[in-house]
């Protein structure tokens, strides 16, 4: 049984769908079309707070970051701007039609330092040993494969840097209509353990939204 247990663990890593209701949506078309005018939506400013977002990762100019499940691009503005014309943003997902309406997002405000990355489910396909930060916003309870992301992840980052996942909490009141207690996998502490034991070390956690949203940032053990 001692045995068998590690590999149970191994296997769920590797094949377990661990995201199914989160993932619902995005199974089709209409869906995503869904999704994406929420991504989009005018007034999300207000309730996201981006700029206090992008204030608490503490971007340097000229640093290269990505956007990991960037999906229409919401955050790219605010990130391009904090590295620089210096620095780089890239922007990944996993949805191409996501991915066109963030490269349509990134012609019409003509910002030159992003590039684009499509990845998978179980990889997000970064250059090795290239970023300063690595981010994920509402996207880190999306990942059927955890184990595997994370270790995409750090394998992308340079020596000192960092990884930011930007979340919801695992509580009846931090999404609308109690959405999160069947939406979201992992409260905040889950989380942190979960990445932690996956060759991370937590160097900072915060409220980003009270009560609905926090910022765990991550450097490499």
């Amino acid at each position: 049984m001692r045995c068998l247990i590690p590999l149970l663990l191994i296997a769920a890593g590797l094949y377990g769908q661990v995201a199914k209701d989160a993932n619902q949506r995005y199974q089709t078309k209409e869906g995503r079309e869904g999704i994406a005018a929420t991504l989009a939506d005018p007034h999300r400013d207000g309730r996201q707070k981006p700029k206090e977002l992008i204030e608490a990762l503490d971007i340097k100019p000229g640093q290269t970051v990505a956007d990991v499940g960037t999906g229409v691009g919401y955050l790219l503005p605010w990130l391009t701007g904090a590295v620089g014309e210096k620095g780089t943003v890239y922007a990944e997902d996993i949805q191409f039609d996501f991915m066109e309406k963030a490269r349509a997002l990134v012609a019409d405000k003509k910002l030159s330092n992003v590039k684009f990355i499509v990845g998978s489910e179980r990889d997000a396909k970064l250059p090795a040993k290239s970023f300063d930060l690595i981010l994920t916003l509402d996207v880190y309870h999306h990942f059927d494969y955890p184990d595997l992301m994370l270790a995409s992840i750090k394998s992308a980052l340079k020596p000192g840097g960092r990884f930011a996942i930007i979340d919801f909490y695992k509580r009846p009141d931090a999404m609308p209509n109690g959405n999160a207690m069947q939406h979201i996998r992992l409260d905040q502490a889950d989380v942190i353990k979960e990445v932690e034991s996956n060759g991370f070390r937590l160097v900072k956690k915060q409220d980003h939204l009270p009560n609905s949203q926090y910022i765990a940032i991550f450097t490499e053990k």
